[in-house]
């Protein structure tokens, strides 16, 4: 049985309108939390995204 580890990054912009983009990676119940954080501390547009091991997301332009 093999068993597969999905990975997810988070983008967002900050309240100021600064794009932003995770550093680490994260399984799906901490960028949950990490979403809801980032709502309270005023951030937009939070996306959270599967990414592959070793990589990370891109803040948007």
């Amino acid at each position: 049985m093999t068993i597969t580890m999905q990975n997810y990054g988070l983008t967002w912009t900050d309240a100021d309108g600064t794009p932003r983009a995770s550093a680490v990676s994260y399984d799906e119940r901490s960028a949950d939390h990490r979403k809801t954080e980032l709502e309270k501390a005023g951030a937009t547009s939070i996306e959270i995204l599967p990414i592959k091991p070793g990589e990370l997301p891109h803040p948007k332009a």
